[in-house]
């Protein structure tokens, strides 16, 4: 499976929850697979996706807030893994999709293609909740079952990107909405 897969089965398992999504391909992954107000798509700040929905998680905590980040990214912020540990807001979801490259750059090799295992660094941080999937159709699933709770959730899958658009927003629209979602949300059980 392609990160694009993952991204599409991560759609189908959501309800109304708030997205913020990595920059660069990811992004515009997301984008083009369902666009809506909810989703917040980083167009800067590599690392940042995983500080930025831990902040959402802990000013909003009536707010469900997934966070899809990507191996490379978190590599570069692994302290957030600490924070978003040790403070274990009950609303948060940290999704890492793990295709050892960094994709928006040319497919370079992460560390994870190495030794480097991200499961094994959110439990050292203190995560309680881990779950590991390497298979598409245990996506919807996996996520379904996660319930209430401050959770990390790896998804391995191979490198490469979708050919898709750039995101025909500009950040103040994309901010603006997202507000304005944020504003509006109402919190609705999970689909079952």
């Amino acid at each position: 499976m392609k990160r694009y897969d993952a991204i599409k089965q991560i759609v189908e398992s959501l309800n109304n929850e708030l997205v913020v999504c990595n920059l660069g391909t990811p992004s515009r992954e997301l984008y083009d697979i369902d666009d809506r107000e909810e989703n917040f798509y980083m167009l800067g700040s590599m690392g940042l996706v995983s500080s930025i929905a831990f902040g959402l998680a802990i000013s909003k905590p009536n707010k469900r807030v997934v966070c899809i980040d990507g191996d490379g990214s978190l590599l570069m912020n692994l302290g957030s893994l600490s924070t978003i540990a040790n403070n274990s807001p009950n609303n948060l979801t940290l999704i890492v999709i793990d295709n050892s490259s960094y994709g928006s750059t040319g497919d370079q090799k992460t560390y994870t293609s190495g030794k480097t295992k991200l499961e094994v660094i959110a439990k050292g941080a203190g995560f309680e909740s881990i779950t590991i999937i390497d298979k598409e159709k245990d996506i919807i699933q996996g996520l379904k079952n996660l319930g209430t709770g401050c959770h990390f959730v790896l998804i391995r899958t191979q490198p490469g990107n979708a050919h898709v658009s750039n995101i025909l927003l500009h950040p103040e629209e994309i901010k603006t909405r997202f507000c304005k979602a944020m504003l509006n949300f109402r919190h609705m059980k999970k689909k079952i």
